[in-house]
């Protein structure tokens, strides 16, 4: 394991276990990628995309290509790009564009990674390639819910902004 990843601090997922969890160890097989995956998702469940697009793509650097977690984190970077193109620029095809490479990256990854239900953000992107108000309210589901921006999640983002 990449040192890098290494966290015992990230906590374990608070239900399941989800493909990223190891239950034997009591860790996370990159821990990093889970912070930065929870981070990610509650600030995109805010509708603080650019942010949310920053936790991934920062994290995503981390990692080689034609790896999981690179794709993964690629896809998501992709995800939160795509939403920021429909509400910050009412531009549905710039959206469209990202979602359709987010599906990309996102295909074969297992349905719970990282806590992430992956089965639904597919079936989301796809059906907003055709109809782009399907993401309007839409929150991401982690650990079987839909958790909002804490003030941690700000804090993390500045910090990677340092």
């Amino acid at each position: 394991m990449d040192d890098h990843t290494n966290n015992p601090a990230i906590p374990p997922p608070s239900s399941g276990e989800p493909t990223g969890w190891l239950p034997s160890e009591e860790r996370w097989e990159h821990a990093t990628l889970r912070e930065a995956t929870v981070h990610g998702v509650r600030l995109y469940n805010a509708g603080e995309y650019h942010e949310s697009h920053d936790c991934f793509e920062l994290e995503w650097y981390n990692y080689g290509r034609a790896t999981t977690e690179s794709a993964f984190l690629h896809g998501m970077v992709q995800v939160a790009a795509g939403a920021y193109k429909r509400y910050g620029f009412d531009d549905d095809g710039g959206m469209h564009s990202l979602f359709d490479t987010a599906l990309q990256y996102l295909a074969g990854i297992p349905t719970d990674y990282y806590g992430v239900d992956l089965l639904e953000v597919r079936t989301v992107l796809t059906d907003a390639l055709e109809e782009p108000d399907r993401i309007d309210d839409w929150r991401i589901p982690l650990d079987g819910v839909r958790p909002t921006a804490r003030p941690e999640d700000y804090a993390y983002v500045d910090s990677l902004e340092e």
